[in-house]
Parts: structure tokens; sequence; C-alpha cells
């Protein structure tokens, strides 16, 4: 038998700082680590002003850096980004402002270059069939459809 370790809240509090120190963390995320622990809601809440307090939970913070990575990392598009942050129960405001870290210079040159890639890797001869492949890449990849048709008859073109 291995009974569960049981921590004073204090100990919680510092591994959930550490938690949110390792990368920026989301409420959500938070709250079910925190929930795993099986604390009375008074400590909970304790906990999590506790960590909203001394800037360890910033979910402004966390949508910023969430859009820059998924861009810069996975080049995932503005549709696929809000739809994760809003999966995150990330605020409408917070949503606006991680989208401006995302320069639309940067976005246009992302989008072109990984079209172009995929376009060389896809082995379809038929015209249609390749711009359908392309699309349907892209539209997982989260790019917005006015955007995805310019740039396929372009790089098709």
């Amino acid at each position: 038998m291995n009974p569960k370790k049981s921590y004073i809240v204090h100990e919680i509090k510092q591994k959930i700082e550490q938690y949110c120190v390792y990368q920026d963390r989301c409420h959500k995320e938070v709250e079910e680590k925190i929930k795993s622990y099986n604390l009375i809601p008074e400590a909970r809440e304790m906990i999590l002003l506790s960590l909203m307090n001394d800037n360890f939970l910033n979910e402004e913070r966390f949508a910023k850096s969430f859009a820059r990575g998924k861009f810069r990392i996975k080049h995932w598009g503005k549709n696929r980004i809000v739809n994760e942050l809003k999966m995150r129960d990330i605020s409408a405001y917070n949503i606006k402002t991680a989208l401006k870290e995302i320069d639309e210079k940067e976005y246009l040159k992302t989008i072109y270059t990984i079209t172009e890639k995929r376009n060389t890797i896809i082995s379809e001869t038929n015209h249609y069939k390749r711009k359908k492949q392309l699309i349907d890449f892209l539209l997982r990849k989260g790019f917005e459809t006015d955007l995805i048709f310019k740039v396929v008859d372009e790089v098709l073109s």
C-alpha cells in the first residue's frame, strides 16, 4: 500500500510556484494542478491569490508567450492560436493583446514559406487535388481562409 503523501499548504504553494516558474501557465492549468492536491476551497483560493499577487500567475503574459511560441515554433495561424487560447479560458481582451505579438510581415512571410515547402513535399500531379491538399494543410495550421486562397493561388501559379 502506498498512501498519498500529505503536504502542508506552504509546501504546496512552493510546488505550484515552481510549476509556474518552469513555464508560463494559464489559470486553468494551475487550478487543475492545485485540485490534484485535494485542498479545501479556502486553501486553494489563498494559493491562487498569492500566485497572482506575486506575479507567478499572469494571464496576459501567458497569452502573449503562448501566441509568440506557437507562431514562431509550430507556425500556427491566428485562428488556431485563438481557438487554443479559448480552450484555456483566456479572456477576449488577452487574446486580442496576444495576437498583437505576431508581426504581420513575419506572418505573411511564414505562410508563404510553409506553403512553398509543403508544395514541394506533395507528390500529387492533379492540380486541383494538389491545391486542395495545400488548402487543407493551411486550414489545419489555423490560417485565415481568404489569406490561404490568395497564397495558394500565388504559389501554384
